[in-house]
């Protein structure tokens, strides 16, 4: 079909419509998410805190602009971590992140296996 065409309607009269080209102003976006080797490293991390008894559930979400590794002590709390990937800060910040159940940024950087190893360090609560 060109972008004129004519259509015969049933009264028998001619009508022109204009018909608008297809033009996708944005491409396809699809979520971000964690590529195997990324997955991997989480995992790792993941299984160790479970075999140590600190972590029970995760959730993995895929947005527009992040993924976030969740992880749960028990599955019906927040998350105790958030460890997100955002390719937009990637020149920025870093596109890496681990965040805590308040919401404080931990560690932030451009190589994930750099940003896990807070988990590394024993955290102890300190008290007043």
């Amino acid at each position: 079909m060109s972008e004129r065409d004519e259509i015969e309607p049933s009264r028998g009269q001619a009508k022109v419509i204009a018909l608008a080209p297809f033009n996708r102003t944005k491409p396809l976006q699809f979520p971000i998410s964690f590529d195997r080797r990324e997955l991997s490293d989480i995992l790792r991390i993941y299984g160790r805190m479970v075999a140590e008894g600190e972590w029970r559930d995760y959730a993995i979400d895929h947005l527009k602009e992040k993924a976030v590794f969740s992880v749960f002590r028990r599955s019906s709390e927040v998350p105790l971590y958030r460890i997100e990937k955002q390719p937009r800060l990637a020149r920025r910040q870093g596109a890496y992140s681990v965040i805590a159940a308040t919401g404080l940024i931990l560690k932030r950087g451009h190589d994930l296996a750099n940003v896990l190893r807070i988990f590394d360090r024993k955290m102890k609560i300190v008290g007043a």
